[in-house]
């Protein structure tokens, strides 16, 4: 079973975090094996303040005699501003976007382990850290991982001295002007899970891999997420989808066309040769925008030697793997639009590319579209 992390944004009230273990706790759920804390400059010095040197951490943990996970000064994260320096609060427009990095990449790092659950608490905190930490966690969350939030009974929310509903009687004052006396155990802690969409497969391997900015994440999902949108540029033999370059052989790109245009003609979408069949047919259609495109470039013509007795079921199927391996390996989730896919059941299978012709464009050598 995976270890699970506890991501917890906070600001002035670092008792969120005491509340979801304890909300955790109560539902009977395994608690997290590491805290951390994303904060800002003052949050950080609240939660050290609170929850390490008065010990409300580990008072909680020795209340309901539970086993304390990983956690010290070095698990709260300061935020920080474009210049490096601790982020205090976000009152400009350039401070919004260094939280905002600053939370993705936070989530992009704690999700690139898969042998850990990633939990974000998004209680405490500005509206627009939970925000930014909700959004980060639907580009990068993977199954495994969760987002929440703790409702607490009236009395007790945000209040200075309220951590968590202790398992004994403990008297503190509400915060409004008639100072009632309240008992700590009495306080009302619930758990909400939020349901959240998981984006992470529409982002491309630099962006799960490497560091990148809130924005660059979102475009980037943005574009895969977005109608499938194919150019093809034959003097450089380049397939250019959801406007990313993919290099293919000319043996593959000619195998590609040639699929494309029959889709075009409304041919019936083509089969696989059978063993020891190889089809003439597909082969004089296929050597056209082979020979179109080799013409222009100069290329060999060891693949017309290989189709001098018709297209083989080798042959066929090695493009169709080719191709479809380089798309994945570019475009990632976004790939499916673009695939070379099977369709009806054998031995009737055909193979098409689920595009329209209003999604195709084709450049000729002279820049000329088509």
């Amino acid at each position: 079973m995976n270890q699970t992390r506890l991501l917890a944004v906070t600001g002035l009230t670092p008792q969120v975090v005491t509340e979801t273990l304890y909300a955790l706790h109560a539902q009977g759920e395994r608690l997290p094996a590491e805290i951390h804390i994303l904060t800002t400059a003052e949050g950080h010095q609240r939660a050290k303040l609170t929850l390490i040197n008065e010990g409300w951490l580990a008072r909680f943990y020795d209340d309901y005699q539970l086993t304390m996970p990983a956690f010290d000064e070095g698990h709260i994260h300061v935020l920080q501003q474009v210049d490096g320096q601790p982020l205090h609060d976000i009152r400009s427009q350039a401070d919004n976007q260094a939280m905002a990095d600053g939370i993705t990449e936070w989530i992009r790092t704690f999700t690139t382990n898969s042998e850990t659950a990633l939990h974000v608490s998004i209680a405490g905190g500005r509206k627009t850290m939970g925000f930014y930490a909700g959004y980060a966690l639907s580009l990068y969350g993977r199954q495994q991982d969760r987002l929440s939030h703790v409702l607490v009974s009236a009395d007790y929310e945000s209040h200075p001295q309220s951590y968590y509903p202790t398992p004994y009687s403990r008297v503190i004052y509400a915060t409004d002007a008639g100072r009632k006396p309240v008992d700590s155990q009495n306080a009302e802690v619930i758990l909400a899970d939020i349901a959240f969409v998981r984006l992470r497969h529409g982002l491309d391997q630099a962006l799960l891999q490497g560091k990148s900015s809130f924005s660059q994440s979102v475009a980037n999902a943005q574009l895969a997420l977005g109608p499938a949108q194919l150019s093809i540029d034959l003097s450089k033999r380049l397939l250019i989808a959801h406007g990313k370059p993919i290099k293919l052989t000319p043996a593959d790109l000619a195998f590609y066309l040639w699929l494309l245009q029959r889709q075009a003609e409304r041919l019936p979408a083509p089969q696989c040769p059978s063993d020891g069949a190889p089809d003439q047919d597909y082969a004089a259609e296929y050597l056209l925008h082979y020979r179109h495109i080799t013409g222009e470039m100069g290329g060999a013509d060891r693949t017309a030697a290989a189709l001098q007795h018709g297209m083989s079921k080798t042959f066929f199927e090695q493009r169709k793997s080719r191709i479809n391996k380089a798309l994945h390996q570019v475009l990632g989730y976004a790939a499916t639009a673009y695939l070379i896919q099977p369709v009806g059941k054998r031995p009737q299978t055909r193979y098409l590319i689920a595009l329209s012709s209003e999604q195709i464009q084709i450049i000729s050598s002279n820049g000329n579209k088509a």
